[in-house]
């Protein structure tokens, strides 16, 4: 039969408490209680009930030997007084069930003292007697209606049994009584044992819940990144102890971590203030070479093919290589949290603009942009949001064919804003979907990459919207691959009624974020 989860219930059920280990303390100790009173409480009865039986015996012993000298040798005359004399001797307690059996036919002659008085018996209790052995060895008898009896017989030589018994009730009541009230005195025992177990327990395992709030403290911390400041500590009373020696040991590894991670920044610290400097330091050459060609192309001389040739890869190749440093500059920046401009951006406008431009880089494609009709307002960087916008349309039309349709939307509601991207191209391979927004991350083949890419352009739409408070993502099955990028807004935003245009449309949509943009300005200039 399956089950659920360890601490979950059947379906329908209850959720069943989860067994901790101040739970299994508590029951451990309260199962050790119950067993302790268990045992004690019985063996204590048990003794009681035995020690009252040996007393009752010895009191019955007593009685027989005077009833049996009361009855004297032979047959008596008058069997009925002579049970009456022996019954009536005194010291006899109340209950106490007398008979002679004698003759061939165990004829029995019985009587029984009630609230002294001498009555009959009745039939079976008579019968009770008249079963009792004569070995002078007491026994347990049932006389009917008048319950349990201890029983003993002594037989005289001429062949009459005397009969004597007393009654167990008072004996059995105070078993009862007994068996209650240790039974009572056990469990109000062990109630306060649990409550000042439970109390024991808690006072016990306080430094193990300090290690676990620290630990769960710990976990809480963003370790991924930046100067991580982990002060942490577990307090240890006594580290003799087993839960002293685990905070202890915890300590030190929070230590230990807390010098990895130190080291570990300083180094990616080094590392982006060398790829910052190296890049920043590569611009001023890469530019120099990129003007002696275009200085060389420019000249007035005919130069040969080759020559030519030669100089136009310096020129394209030198403009590659002075992107791929720009790049590496701008991340090594927002690394260190930098390079951010904050300012109020109309993303509508923004939207409408990046479009229009991917529909001048690839006319091949086709294009569509749906923005609300009033404004959708964040606070950040223009250029850096315009350079994500540029970077995901770029992405879409440089990895899908020709003809492929690419969607950009945006939406908003009262909390954030909402970019997608959406072309129904081949998709982007599982393989390396989840590593697509790390550096010098790129797709797979399958996606038609026909011009050259530095791997870094998704990286740096993560790093730029993260350094925006926001978060972007992607989803990709064949036919359809959406990159989804979220950012808070500045204050609620409007309903969105959705203006969609075509590719057709996309320059008068350019043209109305336009004007959106200088009524902004127009109206704070006034």
């Amino acid at each position: 039969m399956a089950t659920g989860p360890r601490g979950s219930s059947p379906a329908g059920g209850r959720p069943r408490l989860p067994w901790t280990l101040e739970r299994r303390l508590l029951v451990l100790i309260a199962g050790l209680l119950v067993a302790i009173s268990a045992v004690i409480g019985v063996a204590t009865v048990l003794l009681f009930h035995a020690s009252s039986v040996e007393r009752l015996d010895a009191s019955l012993r007593a009685a027989s030997s005077r009833a049996t000298a009361a009855a004297g040798p032979g047959i008596p005359d008058d069997p009925r007084a002579t049970v009456l004399e022996f019954l009536r001797i005194p010291g006899q307690p109340d209950g106490t069930l007398g008979g002679l059996v004698f003759g061939a036919d165990a004829t029995v002659v019985a009587g029984v003292i009630a609230q002294g008085e001498i009555a009959e018996p009745g039939p079976a209790a008579s019968a009770a007697l008249a079963e009792v052995a004569p070995d002078r060895e007491p026994h347990t008898i049932t006389a009917g209606a008048l319950g349990a009896y201890r029983a003993l017989a002594v037989e005289s030589q001429v062949g009459v049994r005397v009969v004597l018994a007393l009654p167990l009730g008072d004996v059995t009541a105070q078993t009862t009584q007994l068996a209650v009230t240790v039974a009572v005195v056990a469990a109000g025992g062990i109630l306060v044992a649990l409550w000042a177990g439970t109390l024991l327990v808690r006072r016990a395992l306080a430094p193990l819940g300090r290690v676990t709030e620290t630990a769960q403290a710990v976990s809480e911390l963003p370790l991924d990144r930046g100067d991580v400041d982990l002060d942490e500590r577990v307090a240890v009373d006594d580290p003799r102890t087993e839960v002293g020696r685990l905070g202890t040991a915890f300590n030190r590894m929070l230590g230990h971590v807390a010098s990895a991670l130190s080291a570990r920044e300083q180094s990616e610290r080094k590392v982006r203030r060398f790829v910052a400097d190296a890049s920043h330091e590569l611009r001023t050459p890469l530019a120099s070479i990129r003007g002696y060609a275009e200085l060389t192309r420019l000249h007035g001389g005919e130069l040969p093919e080759d020559v030519r040739h030669a100089i136009g890869r310096i020129e394209s190749e030198t403009v590659r290589m002075t992107e791929l440093v720009e790049d590496l500059l701008l991340l090594a920046r927002l690394d260190e949290g930098r390079e951010l401009v904050h300012a109020e951006v109309d993303l509508g406008a923004l939207v409408a603009d990046a479009v229009a431009d991917a529909q001048v880089a690839g006319p091949d494609h086709d294009w569509e942009v749906s923005v609300p009709e009033r404004p959708v307002l964040v606070t950040g960087d223009e250029p850096r949001l315009r350079q994500v916008l540029g970077n995901l349309l770029a992405n879409a039309r440089v990895h899908t064919p020709a003809g492929t349709a690419v969607a950009a939307t945006l939406t908003a509601d009262a909390s954030s804003a909402t970019i997608t991207v959406a072309d129904d191209g081949p998709g982007i391979d599982p393989g390396v979907r989840d590593t697509l927004f790390e550096r010098f991350a790129r797709g797979d083949s399958s996606r038609s990459r026909r011009a050259g890419s530095t791997g870094l352009g998704l990286a740096i739409v993560r790093a730029v919207v993260e350094a925006h408070d926001g978060e972007v993502s992607v989803e990709s099955e064949p036919g359809r691959t959406v990159f989804t990028v979220r950012l808070p807004v500045e204050a609620p935003a409007p309903a969105d009624t959705g203006a969609r245009a075509s590719s057709e449309d996309a320059e008068p949509a350019t043209t109305a974020g336009a004007a959106r943009a200088a009524a902004a300005e127009s109206g704070a200039g006034d």
